[in-house]
């Protein structure tokens, strides 16, 4: 009995092993070249994503700036100050005697000459002490008279040695306290006279009435109370506090500019008729007088005016945007890129602020190219790639020309 049974995973039998084995071969190689294409096609597309990333990463080693250029900037400035009107000559009118007023002659908005009377201060007891005072003038001057005659009489008896020396040395002395009583009482009569005189309240100068302060029976305190007060409205007068940075450029004669609200946009000629010689050390500013004339009187005293001054300044600045400036506690600088496209650090000195644009009046040149926004990671001596601030960058391009 035969025990040997079939393995169950046999190979089947093969009718013709040696087309089989060239089958075999054949399929062997065709593998082969397969994976040796395959591997060529992958060592080339290595290759070429190698050098693509080379090639990124050069191009992204450069940091990139934006440059921006600065533009002229003007040479010659206007400055615009505030300034009132005021009268060319303004005072006010006290009294100089006690009284009541019992008159007065001119009210606000009249034009006086000088010397015009204004008003009348009424005093009865000055009035009365001057009429005790002449009449104490006419006692000693009736009493010199009299030690004169005496003393012309005595001479005439002292040439004769008829009278004591003493008593002739008494009537002459007489006679000289009688002249010194005279002349004190001329002087008090004068006095009072012109105290009197202080009554009449007239004008120093020809101007308008500005103000009045008064009323009939009012009673009027020696220099406490302002009567009146006057104004020369031709020419006017405007005082500006030019500020520090200009106070070299203002000249004595210099034409400003006066512009009014009542005008509507007009501008007046003026001209600078005193510059002080020293700066106000509250303020730091300089005291500027401006004359305007006022032929016709239209304009009013105390009416508000811009003053236009033409500065003309020694440096010839330049504007640039406010995004270049790098302010540290060294100061304010820029970063400005040379013709090796290398990053260098410049001081400058700034002037004025526009806002969006600042003036530059030294540290650089008209044809430096700067950097808009410069970033903290920039250091002195970097090479930089540049780009326009101008110019549309091409993500934002292609941004622009896709289809929605």
């Amino acid at each position: 009995m035969n025990h040997r049974q079939t393995p169950t995973f046999a190979l089947p039998s093969v009718e013709n092993p040696q087309r089989t084995l060239v089958a075999a071969k054949r399929t062997a190689i065709f593998l082969a070249l397969f994976l040796l294409l395959a591997g060529c096609w992958r060592l080339v597309l290595n290759q070429s994503e190698a050098k693509d990333l080379q090639q990124r990463t050069i191009a992204s080693l450069p940091r990139s700036v934006i440059a921006v250029r600065s533009r002229p900037g003007e040479t010659s400035r206007k400055i615009v100050l505030p300034a009132s009107l005021r009268g060319n000559t303004e005072t006010q009118i006290y009294a100089r005697s006690n009284g009541y007023l019992s008159v007065w002659h001119k009210t606000i908005g009249d034009p006086v000459k000088k010397g015009e009377l204004l008003a009348v201060i009424d005093v009865p007891e000055l009035e009365d002490e001057l009429a005790q005072g002449r009449a104490a003038q006419a006692q000693v001057k009736a009493r010199l008279e009299l030690a004169k005659s005496t003393l012309k009489r005595w001479t005439l008896l002292n040439e004769t040695d008829s009278v004591v020396q003493q008593e002739f040395d008494e009537k002459r002395s007489a006679v000289l306290q009688a002249q010194a009583d005279l002349a004190a009482a001329d002087a008090n009569v004068k006095r009072l006279e012109k105290i009197e005189g202080y009554r009449r309240i007239t004008a120093p100068f020809s101007g308008v009435i500005t103000r009045r302060a008064v009323e009939l029976g009012g009673l009027i305190n020696a220099g406490t109370q302002e009567l009146f007060a006057l104004t020369q409205t031709d020419p006017l007068r405007l005082t500006v506090w030019v500020p520090q940075a200009y106070a070299n450029e203002i000249k004595d004669g210099q034409e400003v500019s006066v512009r009014l609200i009542e005008a509507q946009g007009k501008t007046l000629a003026a001209r600078i008729d005193h510059v002080s010689g020293a700066l106000d050390p509250v303020n730091r500013s300089r005291q500027v007088d401006i004359t305007l004339p006022n032929p016709d009187g239209k304009l009013l005293p105390g009416s508000y005016a811009e003053i236009s001054i033409n500065v003309v300044g020694k440096v010839n600045p330049l504007v640039v945007p406010a995004n270049v400036l790098v302010i540290d506690k060294a100061g304010a600088h820029v970063a400005v890129v040379d013709t090796e496209k290398r990053i260098a650090f410049r001081p400058v000195k700034l002037g004025r602020d526009f806002g969006r644009e600042v003036e530059v009046l030294e540290g650089i040149s008209p044809d430096d190219t700067l950097v808009a926004s410069p970033s903290d990671l920039l250091v002195d001596g970097e090479q930089v790639s540049v780009a326009d601030a101008h110019q549309k960058p091409d993500n934002l391009a292609r941004v622009a020309r896709a289809p929605r």
